[in-house]
């Protein structure tokens, strides 16, 4: 059972876990076996796929042809989803009510009315089809109109994005998910953990781990890995500052990889695969697709998802021709709406950050529309506008429960995005089951929901403010517009 399968009549089979947690097994009812001069079978019910791997030697231990060929295998499946390239379209083809739809509109009046926000950008988009896109308020202090092609940081939302070039390496063989991450990034290797703090002098002692960290671990923020000014103890807070570790730029002229090193030489809070916290593990990882694409981590997501996927204006960086279309971040004071001041982080730091260095759990800046189109492409079960990015088997396993019961609400964890379980269903507002959504620092959000095939991103750009219920009540809205 812990290995994700169970054992027939002379048959190895995949269970839910063994495709849900480990993609590369391939779907529940996977049968396999193999036989001691080196041959491997496979044949998947599921997607109708044989795979048969056929050699004659004996003592070859270091061969990984096996995993490598199956991984390939499940990777080739192609989406028979049609890939559209968001048109807008009349409500009333949609399947969603133009009346019930406009409860949205009086819904970001009133936040501004209310002085909750000072601009938002609403976009829903079903069936591959834009119905709904409207922009309220103003994008910066001196009241300039919020555009609909307006640019947002988006911060986590860039886990994501991240978490999916990882992937798409994963396809190409390059790796397993339960890999050590000290194979590419050494310093790794003797992770430690804290076990006493000193106030005093920031000094501390700590213990080596027993397990090392894994890629899986990183990606499901199980490494244990701390994360700077955001980590629930003061601590670790304390200690990424003093090592110079950036979270949305490089507070000097360091690089992605150097920026890993620093996070690198900092204690972990617990044993790897113990427990779940929110980490800079995407950061990590970011260094790592450096390091197994041999390209930059911006160029490689430019050239292998953004340009595939259309999304022009989602970068780590704005040349300066785009710079008056960011939207700054503002925070209340009294009945204003003023700058946020440069603090830990420069604001402006996709106009003036240092180009060598990408974030991987926090950097990027894009549009509503841009990020429609990266959770299109999972909606068309990895495919978009005739590319296909991901295999639908990848996609069902990114979606799967990758953390057992560290989170026991409404929703599991997968490969970046919180998904909606039946206990969520009920709960209602969410969506349908296998709902996926994640949000970020500066007050953005997205879901997306595969059985209705709708989506919906809610833009603004805020700090330090007071309650804000503009998010759960534009999800609520659109679902309750869905009339077909």
């Amino acid at each position: 059972e812990d290995r994700g399968s169970s054992y027939g009549l002379a048959f190895e089979v995949v269970n839910d876990r063994g495709e849900h947690v480990n993609g590369a097994k391939g779907s529940a009812g996977t049968f396999s076996w193999g036989g001691a001069f080196n041959t491997q079978y496979f044949a998947d019910p599921q997607e109708q796929v044989i795979g048969v791997l056929m050699k004659q030697t004996l003592g070859q231990y270091k061969d990984k042809t096996a995993w490598q060929f199956k991984q390939l295998v499940g990777q080739l499946a192609a989406s028979s989803e049609s890939s559209p390239i968001m048109p807008e379209v009349k409500t009333e083809r949609s399947g969603m009510s133009t009346d019930r739809l406009s409860r949205i509109t009086r819904m970001c009046e009133s936040a501004l009315e209310e002085n909750l926000v000072p601009g938002i950008e609403a976009l829903v988009v079903r069936n591959g089809q834009v119905v709904y896109h409207e922009s309220f308020g103003v994008s910066d202090e001196h009241k300039k109109p919020l555009a609909k092609n307006s640019i947002f940081r988006i911060a986590s939302q860039t886990k994501a994005i991240t978490a999916t070039a990882v992937m798409m390496l994963w396809e190409e063989g390059h790796f397993k998910l339960d890999d050590p991450i000290s194979r590419w990034i050494p310093e790794f290797k003797d992770a430690q953990i804290m076990e006493r703090y000193s106030y005093a002098d920031t000094s501390y002692m700590s213990r080596k781990t027993e397990k090392e960290i894994t890629i899986r671990h990183l990606l499901t923020h199980t490494s244990g890995v701390g994360y700077g000014e955001i980590d629930p103890k003061e601590e670790y807070q304390i200690l990424f500052d003093r090592a110079g570790v950036s979270e949305f730029h490089a507070l000097d002229e360091v690089s992605t990889a150097e920026n890993v090193r620093r996070i690198a030489s900092l204690p972990l809070h617990f044993e790897p695969g113990e427990e779940f916290l929110y980490s800079m593990g995407m950061d990590v990882l970011g260094s790592f697709i450096e390091i197994v694409s041999g390209m930059s981590f911006e160029q490689f997501l430019v050239e292998c998802l953004f340009n595939p996927l259309g999304m022009k204006d989602t970068r780590f960086h704005i040349p300066q021709e785009k710079a008056d279309r960011l939207v700054s971040v503002l925070r209340p004071d009294a009945k204003k709406w003023i700058p946020q001041p440069i603090t830990s982080y420069d604001p402006d730091y996709p106009l003036n950050g240092y180009s060598d260095f990408g974030a991987g759990g926090a950097g990027l800046v894009s549009t509503a529309l841009d990020y429609a189109r990266f959770l299109q492409m999972y909606l068309n079960e990895g495919s978009y506008d005739g590319t296909q990015i991901l295999s639908p088997t990848t996609v069902r396993m990114i979606m799967g429960n990758q953390i057992g019961d560290f989170w026991t609400g409404g929703q599991h964890y997968g490969l970046a995005f919180g998904v909606v379980n039946d206990k969520g269903v009920a709960e209602g507002g969410l969506g349908s089951k296998g709902t996926f959504d994640w949000g970020g620092y500066f007050n953005t959000s997205y879901f997306a929901d595969p059985q209705e095939k709708v989506i919906g991103i809610l833009m603004k750009q805020t700090r330090d403010h007071g309650p804000d219920y503009t998010g759960w009540k534009f999800r609520q809205l659109v679902f309750q517009a869905v009339d077909d």
